[in-house]
């Protein structure tokens, strides 16, 4: 069964630490070990999993895709948001975590964020586990 967490962003671009999100899920299935599946069923967002320790890594993220891909870059897609197209493309839709004794398996300064780079929005964020 998939199930899913909602995530409410605040800006245009924007990294939301749901690792805590999908822990909880984790715990609600049961789950002690296998493997945790999350996708993201937008166009314009994605996930990815990075240091959570130190804000500073999301702003440096984002910073840096920004002036990679810039909101004002004469694209052909006429709703304005083909920079949070391409973002999302190159960032990536889904990700997975393996899942030992109950807990998601990530490194000491790992975080599971959603990726927002058309907000704000409500989204949701698709959980499938296995094990």
């Amino acid at each position: 069964m998939v199930r899913y967490i909602n995530v409410r962003t605040s800006a245009r671009t924007e990294l939301v630490d749901i690792t805590a999100d999908v822990q909880e899920v984790i715990a609600e299935i049961g789950l002690e070990e296998g493997v945790c599946y999350l996708f993201v069923p937008h166009t314009t967002g994605a996930v990815t999993i990075n240091e959570g320790a130190d804000p500073s890594v999301r702003r440096d993220i984002i910073k840096t895709l920004s002036q990679l891909i810039p909101r004002d870059g004469g694209y052909a897609h006429m709703e304005g948001n083909s920079d949070a197209h391409i973002k999302s493309s190159l960032v990536g839709a889904s990700a997975y975590v393996f899942v030992e004794k109950g807990k998601l398996l990530l490194g000491t300064w790992q975080s599971i964020f959603f990726c927002e780079f058309d907000g704000p929005r409500h989204r949701r964020v698709a959980i499938k586990v296995l094990g």
